[in-house]
Parts: structure tokens; C-alpha cells; sequence
């Protein structure tokens, strides 16, 4: 009935992954740093569904959003990215804060409602979206994964309207003294990194994240394996970006 799958997460740590499952319960996940807390957790999990002690009914009223939270944020949240883990857990925490004393089956599309507005007195429509979609996507996680609730209430939740953003590049003489000051800090690295940034479009976080086995100087390409949405992304190099990096690797 319980299964441990040893996984390595993105950091590269060895995590295990316990399932239990039970005809006519809902499956029963949790991740562990070490095989003896798998172990330990998979037994008493094990003994609880068989005694009854467990949750088992769909939208149980026993269930706390407070649970749900804390469990998205062990299993699900950990394996993302280490940025992301940091903004989505504080996000987290203010789900937990204002929801945490509600059943998980009284947590409706108006109560969500009323939380987003009252997050939209202190925060810009962009951030109240990030907020809704990360608990969007816990309700997500407890109907398609968990089997706790019949349907996600954010189907029926309507986000905030963002502002359409202003696209603007820089003048000849912007970029000029950009680079120019960038020529005379101290960061010997700043320099380059900005000419790439401008050459590319890559993000700071996907540039500094950049090793040697990423780029390519035959094919005049650099291969981006951290990038915001977790894909795998292939960008060319040309011009002064590529004079900068070959120089790096010759000199």
C-alpha cells in the first residue's frame, strides 16, 4: 500500500518521495531529506488510513486550508527554484495568516473574493494576481492530485485588471553612458554581463546562473538552463557579446 521513491531534487539533494494509497481513499504524498523519516511517516500514515484515522471524504470539513498549505509547501514548493521559493513562501504565509482557521471545504469563491480585494488596498493588481494564482494552483494541486475536493473555486474567481505595461528602450546615449559606467565599477564582471543582457534579452538571474558548459563559441550560441518559466532555453550570440565571452575563454 505505501511506496518510497528516491528523487533528486533541482538543488541535486536526495529527497524521498512516500505515496500511500488505499482503495476508496484519496493518494497520500509527502517528501522527505531522509529515508528514516519516509519510513517513519509511511507507517504511521499506513496505520491511521487503515484504523479510519485519516482523512478520506472529499472536502472533509476535518481538513484545514491551514494543512493543505503547509503540505503544498513541503511537497510542491520545494522542488521549484530557490527565488521562487522565497516569494512564494511569503506569499504563502499571507494565505496562511487570513485563512488558515477555515475548513477546507468553507473556503469559497466569495471569501476568496474578499481576500483579494482587501490585498488590492495594499499591493498593485500584478502582485494580487501572483497571490491568487499561487493558491489557485494549491486548490489545483488538492483536486487533481489529492482527490480532496470535487472543483477548484477559482473557476469562478476573477482576477484584478493590470495596467498594460509601457515598452521602452534605450536612447543611443542612454546606452552609451550605461555601458560607460559600467566600464568604470569596480565589478569586473558588470561590464560584460550588461552587454549581454542588452545583446540578448536574457534575465540578470539567467546571465549569473551562465557556466562555461553553456556556451558554445563553434555554433555562436548560449544554451539558458535556469530560466523563469523552468524551460530549457538556446539564444545566439553575435557582436561585441560574443568578442566579450570569446575573450574570456581564450585569454
Amino acid at each position: 500500500m505505501a511506496t518510497i521513491e528516491k528523487r533528486t531534487g533541482q538543488d541535486g539533494k536526495i529527497v524521498y518521495r512516500v505515496r500511500v494509497r488505499r482503495k476508496g481513499s484519496a493518494l497520500l504524498t509527502a517528501t522527505f531529506s531522509t529515508l528514516s523519516e519516509a519510513k517513519k511517516w509511511s507507517s504511521m500514515t499506513e496505520g491511521a488510513v487503515l484504523e479510519g484515522r485519516h482523512f478520506q471524504k472529499q472536502g472533509d470539513k476535518k481538513y484545514s486550508l491551514r494543512e493543505l498549505l503547509d503540505r503544498y509547501e513541503r511537497e510542491i514548493l520545494s522542488q521549484k527554484g530557490a527565488t521562487t521559493i522565497r516569494t512564494q513562501r511569503l506569499q504563502l504565509q499571507w494565505w496562511k495568516e487570513r485563512l488558515s482557521h477555515y475548513a477546507l471545504s468553507e473556503v469559497t469563491p466569495a471569501l476568496i473574493g474578499e481576500c483579494r480585494d482587501r490585498l488590492g488596498q495594499q499591493r498593485s493588481p500584478g502582485t494580487v494576481n501572483r497571490y491568487l494564482a499561487l493558491l489557485s494552483h494549491v486548490f489545483s494541486t488538492v483536486v487533481k492530485e489529492w482527490g480532496l475536493l470535487e472543483s477548484n473555486p477559482f473557476t469562478r474567481v476573477r482576477k484584478v485588471k493590470e495596467p498594460r505595461g509601457r515598452v521602452r528602450y534605450l536612447a543611443e546615449w542612454e546606452r552609451h553612458a550605461l555601458l560607460e559606467a559600467c566600464k568604470a565599477s569596480r565589478n569586473k564582471h558588470l561590464y560584460t554581463v550588461v552587454v549581454i543582457a542588452l545583446s540578448t534579452g536574457a534575465r540578470r538571474g539567467e546571465i549569473l546562473n551562465l557556466r562555461w558548459a553553456n556556451i558554445d563559441i563553434k555554433r555562436q550560441v548560449m544554451t539558458l538552463e535556469q530560466t523563469k518559466n523552468g524551460e530549457r532555453r538556446t539564444i545566439p550570440l553575435a557582436g561585441h557579446a560574443l568578442e566579450l565571452i570569446e575573450e574570456g575563454v581564450y585569454k
